[in-house]
């Protein structure tokens, strides 16, 4: 439906942004523009689905696709209720919780849904609301520069993308200056926190020592799509420098190709340590390398380089086969993510400890797969997203724990079930419990926290591949999920899914990427697949559509 608002809401703010003066900002002539040229001509992502479906197919997917609006739909009128202009419902106790400096983080970043699934009467009285969001102030005295540029800026972004309202690109560019704040740094790197009144005055900032690596090495997407829509460069530069950083130690750590998980930007290394994951605190450092590649329309090579080398080293180092009872996985289908550390010798010593968090990785290797014409990308894509969906599938609520583990197997060829070895293995997790399906050695975090990651995966492997097998998948996890984490106003967090004493205990607290992520990508797992299409449109790790430059669409592989 079209929207109905007729007049334009105005921008206010306390301060501007803009108006501050960075002691080091970098003189015109450094400046980095963002890569100029017509975009390269990349393959296509998406599958060719027929341009008609079955009118009974077509029944269930929108029983189903209506199913997810009628609960976002809860949701959101809940939020609007108990929450308004606050950072997050609490879902039990019909409360609210400002924790992402009370700019209203559940409504900024649920914008996009609401243009999506097409409540835009509620659209346009969120971009009301949001013309009146104070960035000027902040509820706490430091800004998490990570959590800001994911759920906030990324939420502007893909809503003026889709909607083209005047004033959602002006607060982006408010918020992208606030967040240019936070490299005002001796040596251009970010701050992971941005000392508030600090950053007003233009007072230079300290980069702290150690960081993980997925909070400066998320902020690449965010920063560039705010130069390409506003046209100054600055964003892209700033964040270009942090990207040289990366590239250049790429190569050099102690697992080439990846980066260990704690990084220091003040000391520019990104090499030092032993600990390696592509789960909690590095996971959207790699998501966006491809994706980076796709958003700058294939014009900077280095994307596509460094893609690669992640995409090699962690096939190498981080996924495993599990072993599962008889007729599991019998065919190979099935691939799971784990860690890895390198000891003193030099020898990667492998952690088959699985992350809800690293689910999202299966979708990247599809999409990986398709922009860099790699079919056996694409195949391993498959079988990491079929890993989490048996995660969910095998657990008693139907719904994966935030952190788990398996037994490997020594290869992914030769894989057979050995009951001695499976009963040796368990025996040392002081973990496992006898609830546990037969094959899962523990249950190390039995929570569920309404997280996207799982259906991400599954969401782009159906847009990739087309296969039924996704989508139904989809709806099981839906029907699970809804289900186990229903209140009387919204959704909450389950504090043990590996229960199914129902209902299931609950934490009263509802992240907003619940409405912003996990929510959207049932929904479009469920919608046609131009809606949103992978050939148009790259997600940030936060769910937020950025549209792709134009001439970057291709002849399938």
């Amino acid at each position: 439906m079209n929207s109905k608002q007729t007049t334009s809401p105005k921008s206010t703010s306390s301060f501007d942004w803009s108006s501050v003066k960075l002691e080091h900002a970098p003189l015109p002539n450094q400046m980095r523009s963002l890569p100029a040229g017509r975009p390269v001509s990349l393959p296509r992502i998406q599958h060719s689905f027929p341009r008609k479906e079955s009118a009974a197919e077509k029944r269930v997917r929108e029983q189903r696709r209506t199913a997810v609006r009628d609960l976002f739909y809860k949701n959101w009128m809940s939020y609007k209720k108990y929450a308004w202009m606050k950072d997050a419902l609490q879902p039990i106790s019909a409360s609210y919780k400002d924790q992402f400096s009370g700019w209203a983080a559940t409504l900024v970043d649920s914008l996009d849904t609401l243009w999506i699934m097409g409540l835009r009467e509620e659209f346009d009285e969120a971009v009301e609301a949001v013309a009146g969001i104070d960035f000027g102030k902040s509820s706490s005295y430091s800004v998490n520069i990570f959590e800001v540029n994911i759920r906030y800026l990324g939420g502007l972004l893909a809503a003026y993308d889709l909607s083209k309202r005047e004033v959602i690109l002006q607060k982006a560019a408010e918020l992208g200056n606030l967040l240019y704040a936070g490299f005002n740094t001796d040596n251009r790197m970010p701050v992971d926190f941005i000392d508030f009144k600090a950053a007003q005055n233009g007072e230079p900032l300290t980069v702290e020592s150690s960081v993980v690596s997925a909070s400066p090495g998320t902020l690449s997407m965010e920063m560039a799509h705010l130069s390409q829509v506003t046209g100054n460069s600055k964003y892209y530069d700033a964040i270009s420098r942090v990207m040289d950083v990366f590239a250049k130690g790429q190569t050099w750590t102690k697992i080439p190709g990846m980066w260990p998980i704690y990084v220091s930007m003040r000391n520019e290394d990104v090499v030092t340590g032993s600990y390696f994951s592509i789960g909690g605190n590095a996971d959207s450092l790699y998501e966006y390398l491809p994706k980076m590649h796709a958003l700058l329309g294939g014009l900077e090579g280095r994307y596509e380089e460094m893609s690669k080398l992640f995409t090699e080293a962690a096939n190498k180092t981080m996924f495993f086969r599990p072993m599962l009872p008889p007729g599991e996985d019998d065919e190979g289908k099935i691939l799971m993510v784990g860690s890895a550390s390198v000891d003193d010798e030099g020898n990667v010593i492998h952690d088959p400890e699985i992350e809800h968090l690293g689910c999202f990785v299966g979708g990247i290797y599809g999409v990986a797969g398709k922009l860099f014409r790699r079919p056996d990308y694409v195949d391993l894509g498959a079988k990491l997203t079929r890993g989490c969906i048996y995660a969910y599938r095998t657990m008693p609520t139907g719904i994966m724990p935030e952190r788990l583990n398996m037994v490997a197997c020594s290869n992914r060829e030769n894989c057979k079930w050995d009951a001695q070895v499976f009963e040796e293995e368990r025996r040392k997790r002081h973990e496992w419990a006898p609830r546990l399906p037969k094959g899962w050695t523990t249950a190390k975090d039995p929570r569920y926290l309404l997280r996207p990651e799982a259906i991400e995966s599954v969401f782009v492997m159906y847009r990739i591949t087309g296969e039924k097998e996704f989508q139904e998948a989809a709806w099981d996890m839906f029907t699970a999920v809804a289900n186990g984490t229903e209140t009387e106003y919204a959704n909450a967090a389950v504090l043990d899914v590996t229960r199914a004493n129902y209902p299931l205990p609950k934490e009263d607290y509802m992240e907003s990427f619940w409405l912003a992520e996990t929510l959207k990508y049932f929904y479009l797992a469920f919608s046609p697949p131009d809606l949103i299409s992978l050939d148009d449109y790259v997600l940030n790790t936060e769910a937020h559509p950025f549209r792709r430059p134009k001439g970057t669409r291709s002849r399938p592989l």
